[in-house]
């Protein structure tokens, strides 16, 4: 009887746009100012795309940079996911450029979203690939363009977002690591709270919907603060108990980057030391389905996450959707084989 195969991340690659918009060129721009913005979201700059940049550019550099972490050429890839809530049309897939652009020649490939949860969600899938044997190598890449979706006449919105991209190769891993577990979640009853409205099918393109301002985020901050501390709290709690695991097993928490009073909130009730807890808004603000990406990788150039350590990553958006995974991970580039 054949082992069951586990599915680990096996190679990651990040990239972020050359421009930064810091908070000082936002005062310039909206009623803000740098105090305002430092207090209330921790973020102090971000990077925003090129004129003519748009998700599929940034996504495919991060790929690129991620099979060259894993050491494995653009034929061995199998599976294109792409976790994305600003796609560069809503068809063909962003993921099927992408394939384009890499050279992947016999790979299946698709969009993802639920909103900045996209990634986690992708990651499940991911997993579930490789784990029944459908793929060997699933390329799994979350990319923002949400410069092209943001009002920057909305102070409470246009200060928060920022571009970027961050990809990660999955495939599998020697027994005892990788995914151990996960959930996903989501209330639509609460789809209201955050919101992208017009342009598709409920209210199509018009000058109405242009000059109500509806192409762009619409966001009620105060309940999504609510809603996404009590729920990844519960999350971290569920996985950790489905991998037989508690809070004392846990080495390494990374957290969607939305708000640095969120993540705060998380880390004082799961009773997480500052240096068990990734924190990178202040330079990226939220990069929504990139930020655990980009998150995971500065950790693993920094060494805050070692070979056999318990990782949790949990997320929360658009949806509502929301979702946790917990990995023992393995330390690919320092293993010569398995």
């Amino acid at each position: 009887m054949c082992n069951k195969l586990q599915a680990g991340i096996r190679g990651i690659g990040v990239y972020v746009p050359e421009r930064v918009l810091t908070n000082q060129e936002l005062e310039n721009m909206v009623d803000t100012n740098d105090e305002w913005i430092i207090t209330r979201t921790g973020i102090r700059e971000r990077h925003i795309a090129a004129s003519g940049q748009a998700t599929s550019d940034l996504a495919t550099i991060a790929a690129e940079r991620s099979l060259l972490d894993a050491g494995l050429t653009a034929g061995e890839i199998d599976l294109i996911i792409i976790a994305t809530n600003t796609p560069d049309m809503l068809f063909p897939a962003t993921a099927c450029l992408v394939q384009d652009r890499l050279g992947v020649k016999k790979a299946g490939a698709f969009d993802l979203q639920a909103g900045c949860t996209s990634f986690l969600y992708g990651l499940v899938i991911a997993s579930q690939f490789v784990e029944t044997g459908f793929s060997k190598n699933v390329l799994l890449i979350g990319a923002e363009c949400l410069s092209r979706v943001t009002n920057y006449q909305e102070r409470n919105t246009c200060v928060l977002f920022g571009d970027g991209a961050g990809a990660v190769v999955v495939g599998s891993v020697p027994p005892g690591y990788g995914v151990l577990s996960s959930n996903l979640r989501s209330d639509g009853s609460g789809g209201h709270l955050l919101t992208l409205p017009a342009g598709n099918s409920r209210l199509p393109a018009s000058h109405e919907t242009v000059e109500r301002k509806l192409h762009y985020i619409h966001m009620n901050g105060k309940e999504i603060f609510k809603f996404a501390v009590r729920a990844i709290e519960e999350n971290c709690l569920e996985v950790l108990a489905a991998a037989g695991l508690s809070l004392n097993n846990l080495d390494f928490f990374i957290p969607h980057q939305a708000n640095i009073r969120i993540i705060e909130a998380i880390a004082k009730r799961l009773s997480l030391a500052s240096e068990k807890v990734a924190i990178n808004i202040d330079r990226y603000g939220n990069t929504s389905v990139a930020t655990i990406p980009l998150a995971l990788y500065e950790a693993l150039q920094e060494e805050r996450i070692r070979d056999g350590e318990h990782v949790v990553m949990a997320s929360f958006g658009a949806g509502l959707t929301w979702g946790a995974v917990v990995m023992r991970w393995y330390d690919y580039r320092n293993h010569s084989n398995g």
